[in-house]
């Protein structure tokens, strides 16, 4: 049972760390003030594959209208993905991925939307065509100069493996939070040196590894990366989480697991929560920086 405690013993052997600030910038039109306010990604998965029912949209007319209606409800950024992450999942090639985004992005070119992509031509392709990020499922470093000759925004995600449809088991030795801030540390200055200026790190929660399939590992592994937030923030660049599901625990309640694990997260100084239950996340949040 995580206590008082634990937290702070945490913040007694990291203090330093816990004061760490990060870059702000602007996404579009948009100011992101990481260090003072949370901010929301909201999710729009175009893949039949994709579990999370009240997020897949099967044409662009449901895209559009879910699109439009997160960032009614408080979502900062609108994310969409062509491909679903999932081990099953039916692969995506680079056309099909831009016959079901580019309409889409034509739909939503009023909102700040992000692509979920592991392919140049498809970044290539959805930048040119109005998307202001690249949520980097992959780590192909064609990708930081693509984004970069857009002046568009990155999401570098940990990914242990070419892409997230390439993974086979999760190392979880030691301290997994250590691991993933020397991986960013040599992503960031890839991507720097590649011209890009807008980067935010995701240790990617929610990505399917076969040894993190039991739910009580998984869980642990995902509470303990939230709650060591802060220690990545270290690097400088804003931290993005994607807030995971624990349906062995939610059951009929898992749309409620969000907004739970949106707690862990934003006690660890999580700067974007990338969510499919907005207005639930959005709630949390808003009481959150009451206290």
């Amino acid at each position: 049972m995580l206590n008082l405690e634990q937290l702070a013993g945490l913040l007694e052997n990291n203090r330093e760390a816990a004061k760490a600030r990060v870059q702000e910038f602007a996404i579009g039109a948009k100011h992101f003030a990481f260090n003072t306010q949370p901010h929301i990604m909201g999710v729009i998965n175009l893949s039949p594959d994709s579990w999370y029912r009240e997020s897949v949209c099967l044409n662009t007319e449901q895209a559009v209208r879910r699109g439009k209606l997160l960032a009614l409800h408080g979502a900062d950024i609108v994310d969409i993905g062509a491909e679903s992450t999932l081990a099953h999942a039916s692969r995506a090639g680079d056309a099909l991925q831009k016959s079901r985004l580019l309409p889409v992005l034509e739909g939503l070119r009023d909102e700040i939307v992000s692509v979920e992509t592991y392919s140049p031509a498809v970044g290539e392709r959805v930048l040119a065509a109005g998307a202001k990020v690249l949520n980097l499922t992959g780590s192909d470093e064609k990708l930081y100069s693509v984004a970069a000759a857009h002046d568009a925004a990155v999401i570098i995600c940990y990914v242990q493996g070419p892409n997230v449809r390439e993974v086979a088991d999760f190392s979880i030795k030691g301290d997994v939070v250590a691991g993933m801030h020397e991986y960013f540390g040599r992503q960031i200055e890839t991507a720097t040196c590649a011209g890009v200026k807008k980067i935010m790190i995701d240790p990617g929660l929610g990505f399917y590894y076969r040894n993190l399939q039991d739910s009580a590992a998984r869980v642990r592994h995902q509470m303990t990366v939230f709650l060591n937030t802060f220690r990545l923030r270290t690097l400088g660049f804003p931290v993005c989480h994607a807030l995971p599901h624990a349906f062995e625990y939610f059951g009929d309640e898992v749309r409620s697991a969000e907004p739970f694990f949106a707690v862990l997260a934003a006690l660890g100084k999580t700067d974007l929560f990338r969510t499919h239950e907005v207005p639930k996340t959005k709630a949390v949040l808003d009481v959150l920086r009451l206290l």
